[in-house]
């Protein structure tokens, strides 16, 4: 799972990006309002998470922009304001919820865990995929009784190419979603992670994971 930041606050920034990279999260930061929406309209962002106040453009402005691009990434937003007619303003720009400053860091991640079920457009936080079952809250895999133990990284491949089954998925796409901004050419890291991947899964899911020649991967969902 990708997420963005978008906060001018570099300490607090800084923090919350230590914060979810703990969880596992690919985190990304911009600090000013024009910066976090060219990445959310460039990379296909899972959750963002942005500031009201922000110098130049400011959050509100932000986020109705988005919307009118058609961008439907949930967004949720960080305000010291707490007046009922900000709070009010904010959702009614687009935001699909809401965090008072000083929060506490585990209230940020249920939040952000709520915003990226309802991302994925349903109820149940559990994918199956042949004969796996993908906890998408527990960032766990499970064959029957058995957990599979994947590292981060082989997870949220994964659950990427789960969540789109039958779909070709570009190398592209995978190191937006999975990676860092700041990461040098991982075109080779992208192979060794398929290859290990497929390894974890067992030789029943062997064909589950296909290479598509010049184009990128495919979960073909049974």
């Amino acid at each position: 799972m990708r997420i963005l930041i978008i906060e001018d606050d570099k300490p607090l920034s800084d923090m919350l990006k230590k914060a979810l990279s703990q969880e596992n999260y690919s985190v990304d930061v911009a600090l000013t309002g024009e910066d976090g929406e060219y990445l959310a309209e460039t990379i296909p962002y899972d959750v963002i998470l942005m500031a009201i106040l922000l110098p130049g453009k400011d959050g509100i402005a932000v986020c109705k922009s988005l919307r009118h691009k058609n961008i439907d990434t949930p967004i949720l937003m960080l305000t010291s304001k707490t007046q009922d007619s900000d709070v009010i303003r904010g959702m009614d720009s687009g935001a699909d919820d809401y965090l008072i400053k000083p929060f506490h860091i585990g209230v940020l991640n249920s939040r952000v865990r709520a915003l990226l079920r309802r991302g994925h457009k349903s109820e149940n936080p559990k994918i199956k995929v042949g004969n796996l079952i993908l906890d998408t809250v527990g960032r766990q895999v499970w064959q029957g009784k058995k957990e599979i133990k994947l590292t981060a990284k082989e997870y949220a491949i994964l659950e990427y190419l789960a969540s789109y089954p039958n779909s070709v998925i570009t190398r592209t796409n995978l190191e937006q979603h999975v990676w860092n901004l700041n990461m040098d050419s991982i075109s080779n890291v992208i192979d060794e992670h398929i290859k290990n991947l497929r390894a974890k899964l067992g030789e029943e899911n062997r064909d589950l994971i296909q290479t598509v020649r010049g184009r990128g991967y495919q979960l073909r969902k049974i």
